[in-house]
């Protein structure tokens, strides 16, 4: 089962509060100076790729959809407001009846962006727009950045399956959304059972340590999950000794053992021998699996190997390395007044340091060379050259405040395995570098 199209909420009644206070104080101001109704349009986009990345990808927008439905001013919530005097009663007024009525375009899920790609662009009031920065930041940040790691980790395994087990090294709610954003990047399977039931992310799990030294003999622990689980399943071999465990292993389960997984030790080493030794106690179809702290240039180390799939747990749930995409949410068009009719004008911060931005409604279209693959991230703010008006990236989420359409996560994950190979090979190279294909303007 898919749960991507049921619209699940978020894990509170309301998104309102996961914001920050100068949100409401810049609301509170706009609504005196009469500029609050004045038509705005505001983009996401990150200056720079994290230092070594060639491209980044676009997780969370899904989330970032329910967020935006369940941002709502409840009582309880105007009553917080109240009591800690963080906005005047006219600006409480307004709030209780907050509801986003504006557009959303954005990059579809699963898609790759690189530095300047407008990946959301949200119209609307300024008044209802602002309020959304940070709960749409710390979505699209986070699921991002794991995703991006995801995506680089399964490039590394080179079609061999990835399992995301970072639950225990992450908040509780944030390993949720880490599993989903690991899944659109490339991962099989994950051990959170939650991800599982919000998402429909295939789960799998057998054991660990403990199971093994409960029991007064490993042959004990080996044979009671066999017995429950069956022969088809994963033993741990590497509470003790690897060579006696496999053997072990094999003696209590057969031949038709599903799998061994390693958790320690030279893991290149240890899985040859282990697959060595399997392949002469008759186990030929026994799997090995490996964990322990795993990153993509571990992966990758693993190669030539005769590892059968891996499991990432912190380095994956952190980003390896890299826990934000350092994506920025900034207005760069707002009308001249609070009529509707008023014409848009381009706005953009001008400071020394790299923070400069290009202000105007942007659009964006990938250019493609003559084999296919990408050349060029193009952006412009004015018309759209006919030459590219078929490689737009911007598609419609949000019209008038109701969200158009929720897609199942397994085709936000195709679309991201779609769009990396249309990239030039280099793109999955590990070594550092530049950003695979370079941003243009026109």
């Amino acid at each position: 089962m898919n749960t991507a199209d049921l619209g699940l909420p978020v894990d509170v009644p309301s998104t309102a509060l996961f914001t920050d206070q100068y949100e409401l104080t810049m609301l509170q101001a706009a609504l005196a100076a009469g500029t609050a109704e004045r038509r705005s349009v505001f983009e996401v986009f990150t200056r720079r790729l994290p230092e070594g990345r060639r491209y980044g990808v676009v997780a969370g927008t899904g989330r970032v959809l329910d967020a935006v439905e369940n941002f709502r001013f409840d009582a309880d919530v105007l009553g917080f407001l109240r009591e800690n005097a963080i906005v005047d009663e006219p600006t409480l007024k307004w709030l209780a009846s907050y509801r986003f009525g504006g557009d959303i375009w954005g990059y579809p899920e699963g898609e790759v962006y690189f530095p300047g790609s407008p990946i959301l662009r949200v119209e609307g009031s300024f008044a209802e727009c602002v309020l959304l920065e940070t709960v749409i930041l710390s979505i699209l940040n986070h699921d991002s950045a794991i995703a991006a790691a995801a995506s680089r980790m399964a490039a590394a395994a080179g079609g061999r399956p990835l399992i995301e087990m970072g639950a225990r090294r992450t908040h509780e709610l944030a390993a949720v959304a880490a599993a989903r954003a690991a899944y659109i990047g490339g991962f099989a399977t994950t051990s959170d059972l939650a991800a599982g039931f919000r998402y429909g992310i295939p789960t799998v799990g057998t054991s660990a340590h403990a199971f093994t030294l409960l029991h007064d003999r490993e042959r004990d622990a080996f044979q009671a999950q066999v017995n429950s689980l069956g022969r088809g399943t994963t033993l741990l071999v590497d509470t003790y000794d690897v060579a006696e465990a496999v053997r072990m292993a094999v003696e209590v389960a057969g031949p038709e053992l599903g799998a061994v997984r390693i958790d320690s030790g030279d893991l290149l080493l240890v899985a040859h021998r282990v697959r060595q030794q399997l392949d002469e106690l008759g186990a030929r179809d026994t799997r090995i699996i490996v964990t322990s702290d795993l990153d993509e240039y571990a992966i990758a180390s693993l190669a030539a190997a005769p590892v059968d799939a891996y499991g990432v747990g912190t380095q994956l749930v952190t980003g390896s390395g890299h826990p934000t995409c350092s994506m920025v949410y900034k207005l760069v068009a707002r009308a001249e007044s609070a009529d509707p009719k008023a014409p848009l004008e381009a706005v953009a911060k001008r400071s020394t340091g790299g923070k400069t931005s290009i202000g105007g409604r942007k659009w964006a279209a990938r250019r493609l060379d003559e084999r296919g693959a990408a050349e060029a991230e193009v952006i412009g703010t004015g018309a759209v050259p006919v030459a590219l008006a078929d490689r737009q990236l911007l598609v419609e989420l949000v019209k008038g405040g109701q969200v158009l359409s929720r897609e199942p996560l397994d085709a936000v994950r195709d679309r991201h395995a779609t769009s990396l190979a249309n990239l030039p090979l280099s793109a999955t190279q590990l070594s550092r570098g530049e950003p695979v294909i370079p941003t243009e303007y026109i």
